[in-house]
């Protein structure tokens, strides 16, 4: 019964806060009483892969906000396309202390392709997107050094189906899918290998076990500076600012591959709005510090906040637009 009460008075600090409106930037940080003691965040690939790199720079930061006394702990849940980690955050408590970090594609592609799932988009609260990531295809040794650009890797798959692969971190992942639509697209047969998450694929890429990969491209760029692949398409709307020299899918003349994916938090349906305030207040915070930008650059990701209902709306967006596109994949998780 205590802790009830402390929680319900904690709630009213955080409402007050936010009545309080920019005035309250200038009270101390110590004036609201934090909602909770340490936030345990939950991510659903291996540590080490870019988004990885998300839950943990922001977990850090959150310590000393009006959220959270301490910094978040990372759980990593790898396995299933990162569906663990959100089976995982469905049934803990709705005050807080648990998150998830999660691409968006678990919540708007997923439920096109799983007949059954143990989870819905009405399981979560959007709290706040906050990293961008551009995907990109690059080829390994396999693959001929004459392939510089997209038609000469067509033209080489096209001309070695045998060898024609490409690694996704995930069966009905959004990598996933703009293989599928590049080789639809181009009338070439390009067979998928699913891994569980971007470094297992990277490897075997790097290691000529496949021809291709698709995935952040962040997750690309050291072995690229050390020329152990090759980067040839991204698939934002214009350049990566990290892969300036590397022309987009668009350019190439596959406009329908562009895509801009994010890492976005998630709370437990039934989180109050005052709890996913502080949260999103927190992210936010974390998101505009220098050391927790350069930390994403690093990993190729563009930090990038946003209000719960501006995430919850890019959700919906994206729900409706893979849609079809899944449909004329034909991909289901019995195919």
């Amino acid at each position: 019964m205590n802790n009830r009460r402390q929680f319900v008075q904690r709630l009213g600090s955080v409402a007050a806060l936010g009545a309080l409106g920019s005035s309250a930037s200038l009270l101390p940080l110590n004036a609201f009483a934090q909602l909770v003691e340490q936030v345990k965040i939950y991510y659903g690939f291996p540590a080490g892969s870019s988004g990885d790199s998300v839950s943990r720079r922001v977990g850090e930061k959150m310590m000393g906000s009006a959220f959270t006394k301490n910094p978040g702990v990372v759980e990593n849940k790898p396995g299933a396309g990162g569906r663990i980690a959100l089976e995982s955050l469905k049934p803990s408590p709705a005050d807080g202390s648990v998150l998830a970090v999660s691409p968006f594609s678990a919540l708007a592609i997923y439920p096109h392709i799983y007949s059954k799932m143990n989870y819905e988009a009405k399981d979560f609260a959007a709290v706040s997107i906050a990293a961008v990531m551009h995907h990109g295809l690059a080829v390994g040794p396999l693959v001929p050094a004459s392939v510089k650009n997209l038609k000469d890797f067509l033209a080489w798959a096209k001309a070695n189906p045998k060898d024609a692969s490409y690694g996704s971190p995930g069966a009905g992942s959004t990598p996933h899918f703009i293989g599928a639509l590049l080789g639809l697209n181009a009338g070439v047969e390009l067979r998928h290998v699913p891994y569980r998450g971007s470094i297992p694929g990277v490897t075997d890429l790097v290691g000529g076990q496949i021809a291709a990969m698709l995935t952040p491209s962040g997750d690309f760029i050291a072995n690229a500076k050390a020329g152990k692949l090759r980067i040839l398409a991204t698939s934002g709307e214009k350049r990566s600012p990290f892969l300036p020299d590397v022309a987009t899918f668009a350019e190439q003349g596959f406009g329908e591959l562009t895509t801009e994916e994010w890492f976005g938090f998630y709370a437990p349906a039934k989180t109050p709005a005052p709890v996913i305030a502080a949260a999103n207040a927190a992210i936010n915070a974390a998101l505009k510090d220098k050391s927790v930008i350069d930390s994403l650059a690093i990993v190729g990701l563009i930090a990038q906040g946003s209000t719960a209902e501006e995430m919850a709306r890019s959700q919906k967006h994206e729900f409706e637009r893979w849609g079809p596109l899944v449909k004329r994949i034909g991909f289901t998780a019995e195919s």
